[in-house]
């Protein structure tokens, strides 16, 4: 198992054995800058290689599926799960959008095995973030006037997470593969260890909502790993559709089955203060992520090379 897993896998121990370990907070919030800032710049130096039309129809096609994704499941939460409202719409927003943890794993775990992918899908992290937010509200409040969208704008394309990303990727495209040589070591050439630094604490972190999972337990249980592996054929599809190659389509294909837990919450937490949040974390950063960091992530490469045998 790689080292990375494992070092996941030993922070919810660590957790579930009530251990004071943590990381110090300024600890953490260095190391998520750095894989933020590198996700980017591997990103932008691919898109320096890339025209704006021969990137169209994948900027069209993610932002569709970004859509599609939250209106699939908040009929699932609605009715089935027996949501209320607010809380359905927050946790369909949480599964529309995207994980940035989760694909960094995705990432090295294709580095690992040495599977060839389309390095600019970084700029698919950006896209899948926003419409899942935007959808999300509309469910939770419809079009109104006393929705605060310039409060939710700032949070969506100003918040830490989007920032980092979009700073990295324009200055990996502006600085190109010979630009950015200088800065190697600590952004490219570390990145597995500040990653894995990064899922022990959120080892830890899923830990402490796995406690959580009480009246709505075995139905959240039950959708944070099947609304994951449905949404992965979706992004599997639209990948092969893309023709991206089969490490490119493991990795959209993990986007899609992934779910924020750093972006959405913060603006339903603006947006939609009446939803639970412990609801929605407990699903996707207590169930979702685990589950794709551990089994997913190999899972959805298999399916993806044989959709791309029959299709």
């Amino acid at each position: 198992m790689d080292p990375i897993i494992l070092f996941f896998l030993f922070g919810i121990l660590a957790g579930v054995a009530r251990s004071p370990l943590r990381l110090p907070s300024q600890v953490y919030d260095f190391i998520t800058l750095v894989l933020l800032i590198s996700i980017g710049l591997k990103g932008g130096v691919e898109l320096s290689k890339l025209s704006f039309s021969a990137l169209l129809p994948q900027i069209t096609t993610v932002l569709l599926m970004g859509f599609i994704l939250p209106l699939v499941a908040f009929p699932i939460l609605f009715s089935m799960g027996r949501f209320k409202r607010a809380d359905a719409a927050s946790i369909a927003a949480h599964y529309g959008s995207v994980s940035v943890g989760t694909f960094a794993v995705a990432v090295a775990y294709m580095s690992s095995q040495a599977i060839p992918f389309e390095e600019h899908v970084a700029l698919f992290v950006v896209l899948l973030e926003i419409p899942a937010i935007l959808v999300g509200i509309v469910l939770a409040k419809g079009l109104n006037s006393e929705t605060h969208w310039g409060k939710i704008a700032h949070e969506v394309f100003l918040g830490k997470g989007v920032i980092l990303l979009v700073g990295g990727l324009i200055i990996g495209w502006i600085a190109g593969p010979q630009g950015v040589a200088s800065i190697e070591p600590l952004f490219f050439d570390l990145f597995k260890g500040i990653l894995a630094l990064f899922l022990l604490e959120m080892g830890l972190i899923t830990s402490s909502h796995l406690s959580s999972l009480k009246k709505h337990g075995v139905f959240l249980v039950c959708f944070g790993i099947i609304m994951p592996v449905a949404s992965s054929v979706v992004g599997a599809l639209a990948g092969v559709f893309l023709n991206l190659s089969i490490g490119g389509t493991a990795i959209l294909a993990t986007l899609a089955a992934s779910a924020s837990y750093i972006a959405v919450p913060a603006a339903m937490r603006i947006s939609v203060p009446e939803a639970n949040p412990t609801l929605s974390l407990t699903a996707s950063l207590g169930i979702t992520f685990p589950f794709n960091i551990v089994f997913g992530i190999p899972l959805y490469y298999y399916l993806s090379g044989y959709l791309h045998t029959i299709i």
